[in-house]
C-alpha cells in the first residue's frame, strides 16, 4: 500500500512544462532566460521526488510546493551574491568584507576608465605600445624613495614573483619566527617552494640573530628574506635581526635582501601604537633591496601587490615570464593611481581606511549618539517597549594583519531586547536587503560606528525598523 501511495504522489507532481509556463516562471524567464528557469524547476522537482521516496509529503499540495521551491531557487539566483554590506564590526580592514573601501577619487577613476578605451598599454606621444606599469611606477618611487617598482594582483603574488625571479633553484634564508600563515592558506614555506627556491629556516621561533643567517650562507644562497609577522606578535624574551644588519650581510656576500612588509603602510598614522609598524620608505632606507606590500590594507587602495626597491632587483622581476600571469587590469590600476595621488598631494587623511583609523574619540562619540537617537525613534514608532538602546564604549581593531595585539577605544550602539536573543537580532541584520554585519557582546547587539561609511546610519535605521516590524 505504501508503494501505491508513493506512486500516486509521484504522478501528482506537476510537469516541468506546466510550471515553466506559469506567470511567475515567465517573469523569471524574462530576466534569467527560459533554460535557466527550466533547470531550477527540474532541480526543485527532483528534490521533492527524493523526499517522497523517504516518506514525506503524504498530505502536501505538490503543485504549490514545487512552484514555491523553484521560485525560491530563482529568487536566490536572480540578484548578485556579491553585494554591498555595512561593516559595523569596528574592524577597519575587514578581510571577509573586502578589506579597504576605496576613496571617492579612486571610484571616480575606475568609473572614468571602465566604460571606455584607455591608454592602458598605449602612448599617444609615441603612437605605439607602452607598458601598463608606467602609470604608477613613478608615483610609487616618489612616495617610497624606491628606484623602481612594479605591481601584480596581490602581495602573495608579489612575494612569489620576487622569489621566482631572484632565487629559483637556489636557497632563501628566513627566520623560523617569520614562517607565518597569512589568511587562507598563504604560507611562506609553500610560497617559497612554489617559487622554485629552497627554504633554509634559521634561528628559533622567538630568537634569530645575525649569526644564524651568517652561518647558514652557502654557495647556493641567493636571498635573505624578512617577513612581516602580520597577525601575531611574540612577547617576552624576543631577539630579532635588524634590517641594517641584514643589509650588510647580504652586501658582503653578494646576496639580495628582500622584505615582505605585507601591510603597505606609506605614511605615519596618528595612533599611539603606530610605531610598531614600519613604512615602506623606512624599510628601503634601512637597507632592504626590495619590499613587497599590499595595496588594500593600511595603504587603503584596491587589491594589488607592489614590489618596490633597487632598479637591479625590480628589473629582474620585470623581465620574468611570471609577471604577465600576475598583472592587474585597467580598473585596478586606475583605482591605485588615484589612491597614490592622494598620498602624493598630502590628502591621505581622506582615504577611508586612514580616516577610520585616525578617528578621534569625540567624533566617534557624537556619531554613536546620533545613531542611538535615530534607533530609539524607530523603536518608539514601532512600539517596541522591550528594546533597550544605548551608547557604549567599544574596542575596535585595525584588521588586515596590522597591530594584531592593539585595539582602539571606540564607540558604538548596543541593542538589547527582552523578547529576542541578540543572536537572532544580529542574524536579522545580516539577512536584510543590505546586510549589516554587527557584533554580539554580553547578550547585546553592538554596532561599532568607526567603520560606518556615509549613509550607513540611514540604512541601519531602515533595517532596524524592518526587524521591529515598523515601516522601513
Amino acid at each position: 500500500m505504501a508503494n501505491t501511495d508513493t506512486h500516486t504522489l509521484l504522478r501528482s507532481i506537476p510537469a516541468v512544462e506546466e510550471l515553466l509556463n506559469a506567470p511567475w516562471a515567465v517573469e523569471f524567464s524574462a530576466g534569467m532566460g527560459r533554460e535557466y528557469v527550466k533547470k531550477a524547476i527540474v532541480q526543485a522537482l527532483d528534490g521533492i521526488r527524493g523526499e517522497i521516496g523517504g516518506g514525506a509529503h503524504a498530505k502536501t499540495e505538490l503543485g504549490a510546493l514545487a512552484a514555491g521551491r523553484a521560485a525560491a531557487l530563482l529568487r536566490q539566483k536572480s540578484s548578485s551574491t556579491l553585494k554591498r554590506v555595512i561593516n559595523a564590526t569596528g574592524v577597519v580592514i575587514h578581510t571577509n568584507t573586502g578589506r579597504a573601501p576605496l576613496a571617492r577619487e579612486a571610484l571616480q577613476a575606475v568609473s572614468d576608465i571602465a566604460s571606455t578605451y584607455s591608454t592602458l598599454e598605449y602612448s599617444p606621444e609615441k603612437g605605439g605600445r607602452e607598458g601598463r606599469n608606467t602609470h604608477i611606477e613613478w608615483l610609487i618611487c616618489h612616495i617610497t624613495g624606491a628606484q623602481a617598482a612594479i605591481v601584480v594582483n596581490n602581495n602573495a603574488a608579489a612575494v612569489l614573483l620576487a622569489l621566482a625571479a631572484t632565487a629559483s633553484g637556489r636557497e632563501v634564508i628566513v627566520s623560523n619566527g617569520e614562517l607565518v600563515e597569512i589568511g587562507d592558506s598563504f604560507r611562506i614555506p609553500e610560497i617559497l617552494s612554489f617559487s622554485g627556491a629552497t627554504m633554509v629556516a634559521v634561528g628559533c621561533t622567538n630568537s634569530t640573530r645575525i649569526a644564524d643567517y651568517r652561518n647558514a650562507i652557502t654557495e647556493k644562497t641567493a636571498v635573505l628574506l624578512k617577513v612581516h609577522p602580520s597577525n601575531y606578535r611574540i612577547e617576552g624574551f624576543v631577539a630579532s635581526t635588524s634590517r641594517e644588519e641584514l643589509k650588510e650581510l647580504a652586501a658582503s656576500h653578494g646576496l639580495a635582501f628582500i622584505e615582505d612588509l605585507g601591510s603597505g603602510l606609506l605614511c605615519p598614522l596618528g595612533v599611539p601604537f603606530a610605531h610598531f609598524e614600519h613604512s615602506v620608505r623606512d624599510c628601503l632606507e634601512a637597507g632592504a633591496g626590495a619590499v613587497t606590500f599590499s595595496g588594500d590594507k593600511l595603504l587603503g587602495g584596491p587589491q594589488i601587490g607592489v614590489i618596490a626597491g633597487s632598479k637591479q632587483l625590480v628589473d629582474a622581476m620585470r623581465s620574468h615570464q611570471l609577471l604577465r600571469a600576475l598583472r592587474v587590469d585597467k580598473m585596478t590600476l586606475a583605482a591605485f593611481e588615484a589612491t597614490l595621488r592622494m598620498y602624493a598631494s598630502g590628502k591621505q587623511g581622506e582615504i577611508p581606511v586612514i580616516r577610520m583609523i585616525e578617528a578621534d574619540k569625540d567624533t566617534l562619540q557624537k556619531k554613536a549618539q546620533q545613531l542611538c537617537r535615530t534607533l530609539k525613534e524607530r523603536a518608539k514608532t514601532a512600539g517596541a517597549d522591550d528594546v533597550t538602546i544605548a551608547v557604549v564604549q567599544t574596542a575596535d581593531a585595525t584588521g588586515g594583519g596590522a597591530f594584531p595585539t592593539n585595539t582602539f577605544e571606540g564607540a558604538g550602539v548596543s541593542i538589547h531586547s527582552a523578547a529576542r536573543s541578540a543572536e537572532s537580532i544580529a542574524a536579522a541584520f545580516r539577512t536584510g536587503p543590505v546586510p549589516v554585519i554587527a557584533g554580539v557582546r554580553d547578550g547585546r547587539v553592538v554596532l561599532h560606528v568607526r567603520t560606518l561609511l556615509d549613509g550607513d546610519e540611514k540604512t541601519i535605521a531602515c533595517a532596524f525598523a524592518g526587524i521591529l516590524g515598523g515601516a522601513g
